[in-house]
């Protein structure tokens, strides 16, 4: 039987903060904000700060997470957590503050001599504060799953941290919290999710459960991350994209990831692109290396997005699919490699060691093909050819 985990409980809608009200207050009286320089000024902190007061909640605003988060960032939280004598970590904004409200509450109940590097490769198991999530971008599903990336600075490497006591108890998705993303955010944060929703639904991991929401996902995906990128305003796409985001968080919380996450981080690692946009950047080459390990699953995509029939044979319906994610991914304006920035030679230069990490990092070994060390090398070489 397949294990499922989602969040304790979720909240959808422009009044879900104040429902969370009786949660919120049954969590503790002293709570940590944790998020970036730029929400931290925002209405939705301001909002939140008055919910809190009018609960009798004190809280600490803890604004360090600048960027994808640092075990120096992590260290700096768990100070603040224990300067202000909180009890439970809200996070809010996009997945770095997110992602740091969960390594806070769990480094916060470690011994001193414990660091953060400790738990990786290790399934966490521990008693931890509560946690509320609360998402202002649609993408990482932060807020849905049992993950955290953290940047170890000593090894200068991401670490993937996991344990299903980092799944928030709390999740409150307001899609009007997301509607001053930049258009540069709505494209790297909703390729993200498509990429996530489509990498569980073509998994070996996958499951008929976490395939109802990846379906789900990506269908709200295909029909309005383009409006959303478009007219960021738009209220029906930014709602729509909330909650495929989190469908799509659901969904690798128990499927996981393939082969683009595998090789993504590395790229990410060693340029310092943000992780959707280099997802963004493999998305089209990488489905199409696996697309022959999976061909009715990709077929089932097309289908359920309406870019086929049911009369057309699977393998015409998967590649129409996956030519509507490279023209998707060319809506978005994601830049090439060398687009990016990165000189060719640097690139190529590392190459062998991106491929070796991507293997290593066990996500291509739940793609329905196998995938060596030379496919990775080769995938790479294809994206500045």
């Amino acid at each position: 039987m397949a294990h499922f985990a989602i969040p304790t409980h979720v909240l959808v809608g422009s009044d879900a903060l104040n429902e969370a009200a009786p949660y919120l207050k049954g969590y503790g009286n002293r709570a940590l904000i944790v998020t970036g320089p730029h929400v931290s000024k925002s209405p939705m902190v301001g909002e939140l700060k008055r919910v809190l007061e009018k609960l009798e909640i004190a809280y600490m605003v803890f604004d360090g997470i600048c960027g994808e988060p640092t075990d120096e960032m992590i260290a700096e939280g768990v100070l603040a957590y224990k300067k202000s004598r909180s009890n439970f970590v809200i996070g809010i904004g996009g997945g770095s503050p997110l992602d740091s409200a969960k390594a806070i509450a769990l480094m916060a109940g470690q011994k001193e001599d414990v660091n953060i590097a400790d738990f990786l490769g290790k399934e966490i198991v521990c008693a931890m504060p509560k946690i509320v999530a609360i998402p202002t971008t649609s993408g990482t599903g932060s807020e849905a799953t049992k993950f955290t990336v953290i940047t170890d600075t000593v090894r200068d490497i991401k670490m993937l941290l996991k344990g299903d006591c980092l799944i928030p108890d709390l999740a409150i998705i307001n899609y009007e919290y997301t509607l001053d993303m930049p258009k540069s955010v709505t494209a790297a944060t909703g390729l993200d999710a498509l990429t996530h929703a489509v990498e569980s639904y073509t998994s070996k991991k996958a499951t008929p459960l976490t395939d109802v929401y990846a379906i789900s996902a990506v269908k709200r995906i295909m029909k309005y991350l383009p409006i959303s990128y478009k007219n960021g305003n738009d209220g029906k796409a930014r709602e729509q994209m909330a909650l495929a985001a989190f469908e799509a968080g659901v969904c690798i919380n128990n499927a996981s990831v393939t082969i683009v996450h595998g090789m993504s981080r590395p790229i990410g690692a060693l340029f310092h692109v943000s992780h959707g946009v280099s997802n963004a950047m493999l998305l089209p080459e990488c489905l199409g290396f696996a697309v022959d390990g999976a061909v009715e699953r990709f077929a089932d995509l097309g289908r359920a997005c309406g870019l086929v029939g049911h009369g057309e044979k699977d393998s015409v319906a998967a590649g129409i699919f996956i030519e509507a994610v490279k023209e998707l991914v060319g809506i978005c304006e994601i830049p090439t490699i060398t687009g990016y920035g990165i000189k060719e030679e640097d690139f190529i230069r590392n190459i062998p060691k991106m491929a070796e990490d991507a293997i290593a990092s066990g996500s291509p070994g739940n793609t329905r093909k196998t995938v060596a060390k030379e496919d990775c090398e080769r995938i790479y070489h294809k994206l500045i050819s």
